[in-house]
């Protein structure tokens, strides 16, 4: 379509021309210009078309000419900017004309100069951005030459940069305020005060000048760690001072209120308690040389009781000879009671040290002990014969206890004896019980328990025959009523675990009085009684006392009982030998009450 409207001007323009010229001829043909006049004219005409025309074509051929130029400096500014900008080279559409080629070029070339333009403003906000978070954290800067254009992979490189070096920022920030309040706490609570610089910038109110570089942090936890070293060592010097001015008071037997008023004006710093409790226990220390004497009695009786507590022998406790040091000495021996006090110290800073060490040892040994206690308790009231007369199941429940305590003491014997071992591998040293490797102790207790069971054993039974001797025969009461007229009776014996339950049955009709003597004779031989029958209560049941035959009170055996386990096989083997000859003792009898 453009082309025909082209042409259609082109046909127009010279069917134009040719009229023109039409015209001229007859307007020369009026006038009567001549062949040779109108031929000049014409080529007058001629010439100035051909030279409008010619102006014409320079005019475009220059102005393609320009386009071209443009073109070229288009492309090379082009390959450029997409050098700089890190960008794939443009493609050219060979099928585009000159013109239109241009005006591709020229509006890439604007585009790609904005987007320079951007990336040059962007760049230098973010550098701006991370050089104030560099400064701060004293970090190292991203790279990117200098002068260069940055690319989007740059760019977007460049952000997470300074993403992270925000986050490490707060990060910082937290840890420095954290940082910054614990040193201003520790500070406070030790009494310290600045003394480094960045110690001041620290704890200083404009927070916002301390660099938060890696190694400012750093430091900062360094100082944090001096301050905690430094806080406990001060609460281990105040503790110790006030251990020891806590001793003297109580040596020099100081009044509760004076304590409590003490205590009560001695509240600060860790720093101003410390200076202030030495400053008491200075004073106390003069106090003492003063009372030197009374002092080193009070040390003495709180010696005996750490010697009660860490089980000491006779041995041991004469190991310490200062303790047997004579006083009141006179003052001028002052200077060998400043010396004997300073032993005593020692001694009993000595046995507080092994009493800690040994603290669990020594528990242990207590509960067993306790134990032990309970045990021979028990042991002592199985040998009282009233205790079955007791009412309100009190027999059955100590026979519960005693099963129990019977249970725990070997149970309690290992746990211990492991206990020592582990102490004394880990230590390198024994450890003793009253002078005594524990098992031997243990083993002296069973010996001892059993020489006094069998003392006691010789004394009942020596006791039982003077009374069998001394008992007058059983005569045949008056008025009729005799043993062979009671009701027959069924008796239970119970003192021991084996006792066996022994029926009696009594005839109504006895034949003489030496019948009710026989029978009265016989029971006395085993219990040391009258018979029941003869008793004014014939109702009420009452056990004979055979408490002295039961087997835990008396056992033979010529080895000492090393412990709990080899002392009960013991006892029960006596047991079932004396349950036996209970049982053929009350058969025999009740067989001469049956004839």
């Amino acid at each position: 379509m453009k082309n025909r409207k082209s042409e259609v001007l082109a046909f127009s323009l010279v069917s134009g021309i040719n009229k023109a010229i039409a015209r001229l001829v007859d307007i020369w043909d009026n006038i009567g210009i001549q062949e040779e006049q109108r031929v000049e004219r014409m080529e007058a005409v001629k010439k100035h078309i051909e030279l409008l025309m010619n102006e014409m074509i320079i005019e475009e051929e220059n102005l393609k000419l320009r386009i071209l130029k443009n073109i070229s400096a288009c492309r090379e500014e082009l390959d450029i900017l997409y050098h700089e900008l890190s960008l794939e080279p443009y493609q050219i559409d060979q099928s585009q004309t000159v013109l239109q080629l241009e005006k591709d070029l020229r509006t890439k070339l604007e585009n790609l100069v904005k987007e320079k333009t951007d990336r040059l403003k962007e760049l230098k906000s973010l550098q701006e951005e991370e050089k104030s978070l560099c400064i701060d954290l004293c970090a190292t800067p991203y790279y990117i030459p200098t002068g260069s254009i940055p690319s989007h992979q740059q760019l977007q490189d460049l952000k997470e940069h300074i993403k992270r070096l925000s986050l490490e920022r707060e990060s910082r920030v937290e840890v420095f305020s954290g940082l910054r309040q614990k040193i201003s706490q520790l500070m406070n609570e030790i009494g310290h005060n600045p003394e480094t610089t960045l110690e001041k910038d620290a704890v200083c109110d404009d927070a916002d000048t301390f660099l938060l570089t890696s190694e400012n942090i750093k430091a900062l936890k360094l100082i944090v760690c001096q301050l905690e070293v430094k806080k406990e060592t001060l609460i281990s010097t105040r503790d110790d001072l006030m251990e020891k001015v806590s001793n003297l008071w109580n040596r020099l037997e100081f009044s509760q209120e004076e304590k409590n008023h003490f205590e009560n004006n001695i509240k600060g710093s860790l720093s101003v308690e410390v200076r202030k409790l030495q400053n008491e226990l200075d004073r106390l220390d003069e106090l003492k040389r003063a009372n030197m004497e009374e002092v080193i009695e009070n040390i003495r009786h709180e010696l005996m009781e750490y010697w009660d507590k860490c089980t000491f022998s006779t041995e041991q406790r004469e190991a310490f000879a200062a303790f047997y040091s004579v006083h009141p000495l006179p003052h001028y021996l002052d200077d060998f009671k400043e010396e004997l006090l300073i032993k005593h110290e020692e001694e009993l800073a000595r046995l507080k040290n092994y009493y800690a060490q040994c603290k669990v040892l020594f528990e242990a040994v207590n509960k067993w002990e306790h134990n032990w206690q309970l045990f021979q308790d028990f042991e002592k009231k199985a040998s009282d014969p009233n205790r079955f007369s007791n009412r309100g199941g009190t027999l059955l429940r100590e026979s519960k206890e005693r099963a129990k305590i019977q249970k725990m003491l070997p149970k309690l014997e290992e746990e211990i004896k492991g206990y020592i071992e582990a102490w004394e591998a880990e230590q390198g040293t024994a450890f003793f019980v009253k002078g005594q490797r524990f098992m031997d102790y243990v083993a002296n207790q069973w010996e001892e328990l059993k020489t006094q069971k069998e003392k006691e054993k010789s004394q009942r039974l020596k006791k039982g025959d003077n009374s069998a001797l001394r008992t007058p025969p059983v005569k045949r009461p008056q008025g009729g009523n005799s043993i062979m007229n009671t009701p027959s009776k069924t008796r239970k014996l119970t003192g021991t675990p084996n006792a066996s339950v022994m029926r009696t049955t009594v005839s109504s009709t006895s034949s003489n009085s030496t019948g009710s003597n026989s029978i009265g004779s016989t029971f006395h031989s085993v219990t040391g009684k009258p018979p029941l029958s003869v008793q004014k209560t014939p109702h009420r049941s009452r056990l004979p006392d055979i408490s002295h035959l039961t087997p835990l009170q008396e056992f033979k055996s010529d080895k000492p009982a090393a412990s709990y386990t080899q002392f009960a096989v013991s006892s029960n083997k006596e047991l079932e030998k004396k349950s036996n000859n209970v049982e053929s003792i009350l058969n025999s009898t009740a067989k001469d009450v049956l004839h």
